[in-house]
């Protein structure tokens, strides 16, 4: 997977949490399990959308609703597996950062 967008239209404020990796395993499967995690978030209660980049490091930022929106995704017995596997096989260093967004702008 080397880039999505899902649009959406929300208004701030809502949540964005900001995931930034540098990769030391398997691509294949990791670019596997990244596009099941993809297809699974877009169901969960809160979501509003997704980017997510490539190069040197791996940058993925989602939105949300709310905290608790986040939370339960975090929890999400998939996505734990996931984290776990990262940890494990794919990641030399990661990070993870939750911020409120309160203003937008572009075009």
């Amino acid at each position: 997977m080397t880039g999505t967008k899902l649009h959406f239209d929300t208004e701030p404020p809502y949540y964005a949490v900001i995931f930034t990796a540098q990769k030391n395993g398997d691509r294949a499967s990791h670019d596997a399990m990244a596009a099941r995690l993809t297809s699974l978030v877009q169901g969960m209660p809160g979501f509003l959308g997704i980017e997510y980049a490539e190069s040197e490091r791996c940058i993925m930022v989602s939105y949300w609703e709310s905290k608790e929106a986040i939370q339960a995704w975090m929890a999400h017995s998939e996505h734990q597996a996931a984290k776990d596997l990262g940890k494990e096989t794919w990641y030399e260093t990661y990070a993870v950062r939750i911020c409120l967004v309160e203003n937008q702008y572009g075009s």
